[in-house]
């Protein structure tokens, strides 16, 4: 599986097609976060926008192979659910190594009070609020990717329109680890406090696990 992972990202990398949502979430973040705002508004903006990011990277990893080409690598490894259960963890992957990236950043330049500059944040336990909520959302953008495309969805503005939607709900449905998570760090800065979304955390693993499963299991009956 390693090497399998390994051989999705270098397809990826090599692809250049991560450059499109790189830039998107860049400019997400250039016009939302600035230098010396309240670390927990930035850490919730930060986390909310890698949701669709994650989901436009987990399109293109089961997309970007050849049908040839996945036909072969499924051969080789024991099977098309192996090999896309790889090109997920590989979209998954990279999203969180992002995440983390940006999370670090905000971090460093952000200012560890609340809202109203009244009351001071403990970097630390923002930072571990921060790096869970950006899971939680990646997680949930994984899963919103492994639904609305192949073996799920095949045709190309199906797919697109589904994950666009999806991804909208994902952040704003109530029930919603990603929302949850998201929202306690928002409403957390008005007072200072930091609430560490562990729930929402194990809530993204179970859904982002059960929507892999059944997008791997689709991948022997529709390709």
């Amino acid at each position: 599986m390693t090497a399998l992972i390994r051989y999705q990202t270098a397809l990826l990398l090599r692809s250049q097609r991560w450059l499109a949502p790189l830039l998107l979430y860049a400019a997400f973040l250039g016009v939302g976060v600035r230098s010396g705002q309240p670390v927990l508004d930035s850490l919730g903006f930060t986390a909310a926008g890698l949701l669709p990011v994650t989901a436009w990277l987990v399109r293109i990893c089961v997309t970007q192979e050849p049908p040839a080409a996945r036909t072969v690598v499924a051969a080789a490894v024991g099977g098309q659910p192996r090999a896309h259960l790889a090109s997920l963890l590989a979209a998954l992957g990279c999203a969180g190594l992002l995440g983390t990236a940006a999370t670090a950043v905000v971090l460093l330049i952000s200012e560890p009070a609340s809202t109203d500059h009244t009351v001071q944040v403990p970097l630390l336990s923002a930072g571990l609020a921060g790096l869970l909520a950006t899971a939680c959302c990646a997680l949930l953008g994984a899963a919103v990717g492994a639904l609305c495309a192949r073996p799920l969805l095949h045709r190309r503005g199906w797919s697109l329109a589904a994950t666009v939607l999806a991804a909208l709900l994902a952040l704003v449905t109530g029930g919603s680890p990603a929302k949850y998570a998201v929202a306690g760090l928002v409403t957390g800065s008005h007072t200072g406090t930091v609430h560490v979304p562990l729930l929402p955390f194990l809530g993204a693993v179970a859904v982002a696990a059960a929507a892999a499963a059944l997008a791997c299991r689709l991948t022997s009956v529709r390709g």
